[in-house]
């Protein structure tokens, strides 16, 4: 038992790549290199151009991070739900509007390429219980006594 703890190694985490690109190469990248590794949906979006209103929350981010001491960002909310996470916003911490409060997500690595919207579900899930009244045939016979 003691033989194992005092072998055991450090734990080495699995570096984040995107596509075959490392992490440090995506935040280098420029927009039309960066594009080009995003899927047809995403590139199309881009080569369209960004509109005012994802340009402002991007520099929003960029502010808040630049304000924070090293620990997480204050969170800046947005209903922007079509929103693609892109490289720079990796670290923030965004308030995502699912139409009744904002859902604050930490962006992580992993989220490139996606939507705001996924992180920041818009409905309750249902939870189905037993069947009401009327609900099966069975249920419409009710004996007269």
């Amino acid at each position: 038992m003691a033989d194992a703890e005092i072998s055991k190694k450090p734990r080495t985490f699995r570096k984040f790549t995107y596509r075959g690109v490392d992490l440090d190469q995506l935040l280098d990248m420029k927009n039309d290199d960066l594009i080009e590794l995003f899927h047809a949906r995403v590139r199309r979006r881009f080569q369209r151009g960004l509109k005012r209103k994802p340009l402002a929350l991007i520099k929003k981010l960029r502010k808040a991070k630049k304000e924070s001491d090293g620990d997480k960002p204050e969170p800046v909310r947005t209903h922007l739900r079509n929103m693609i996470i892109v490289p720079e916003m990796i670290g923030s911490v965004v308030g995502v509007y699912n139409g009744k409060t904002f859902n604050q997500v930490e962006i992580k690595p992993e989220m490139v390429g996606h939507y705001l919207a996924e992180f920041s579900i818009s409905y309750k899930p249902t939870k189905h219980g037993r069947a009401g009244i009327g609900a099966t045939h069975s249920s419409r016979f009710i004996p007269l006594k």
